[in-house]
């Protein structure tokens, strides 16, 4: 009996060693919601990818997805471990898939902040959000902060009136790229963006301040953060995070916007975003596609 007890721990002690080696060495999955085109997306998270891969010893990998539900869903299915959000994404994902807030980027003017805004073309006869009464209009993705749910929490306040009952043609132009040409081409009357992707496509010469004009700006929003699962390991989580907040002092970090660090994020940090959904009675359905 003793020898059979024996052999029985002595298996179990080498499965939990087998396993935590496993565990201690599988790949870690990042995800990240298509603010801009995929490909651009990657680009811009490979150096702080790199480093995490070297800084936490296990392979990193990216994904990315059509749309921000994609990303959401990979991670309540557990395919992805840390990811990028956009603020609203966040919240649907801290309720979706456990999601849990630990990092966000400054930017260089020093803010981990950013805004909203309402783009016409330049020479468009607009000068108030009442102006777009009846025109064709475009928003980002249902789940975008500043191209879904600002947008929508400002319609609301200036007019009494849902994006979809104040527009005449409501559409989502799927990343915030797609909806700054889309005002460019003038294929709509207006549409719903950011100041970082605004300043960086006038940075890259693919707008104008006369092609895109800046109809109104919302108030601050609080940055787009990094996020894991809560279910993961608490030591990785640490480790992730120190490796995240102190990244600036090894390589040049990157990410959405021109970023000079990475700080600290709390879940309680996103908490006027939960007050934009509940004021304006968002229902599950209308924030994910």
């Amino acid at each position: 009996m003793y020898v059979k007890r024996l052999l029985t721990a002595t298996l179990a002690a080498c499965l939990f060693t087998v396993q935590a080696a496993h565990a201690a060495g599988r790949e870690l999955v990042m995800g990240l919601i298509p603010a801009e085109n995929n490909e651009e997306m990657v680009q811009k998270f490979e150096p702080m990818r790199a480093y995490l891969e070297r800084k936490l010893g296990h392979k990193v990998k990216v994904f990315t997805a059509t749309d921000y539900t994609g990303v959401i869903e990979a991670m309540k299915k557990k395919r992805v471990d840390i990811a990028w959000f956009g603020p609203l994404s966040y919240i649907l994902a801290e309720r979706e898939a456990g999601a849990e807030a630990f990092a966000v980027g400054v930017r260089d003017n020093g803010k981990s902040t950013y805004k909203s805004i309402f783009v016409v073309p330049g020479d468009s006869p607009a000068k108030t959000l009442a102006d777009l009464k009846g025109k064709s209009v475009a928003f980002v993705d249902p789940a975008s902060t500043s191209g879904g749910l600002m947008p929508t929490f400002l319609v609301k306040q200036e007019t009494g009136r849902m994006p979809q009952d104040f527009f005449g043609k409501f559409t989502y132009a799927g990343s915030h790229d797609a909806a700054e040409l889309a005002v460019k081409n003038k294929t709509v009357d207006a549409a719903a963006d950011n100041d970082i992707t605004y300043e960086k496509m006038l940075a890259q010469g693919l707008i104008t301040p006369e092609s895109n004009r800046i109809l109104m700006e919302s108030p601050e929003l609080p940055g787009s953060p990094l996020v894991y699962r809560k279910d993961l390991d608490a030591k990785l989580k640490k480790a992730l995070k120190e490796a995240i907040v102190s990244a600036h002092q090894e390589i040049k970090v990157t990410g959405y916007g021109n970023l000079s660090r990475y700080e600290e994020a709390l879940p309680s940090d996103y908490q006027k975003i939960r007050e934009m959904v509940t004021e304006l009675g968002l229902k599950r359905e209308q924030m994910l596609k």
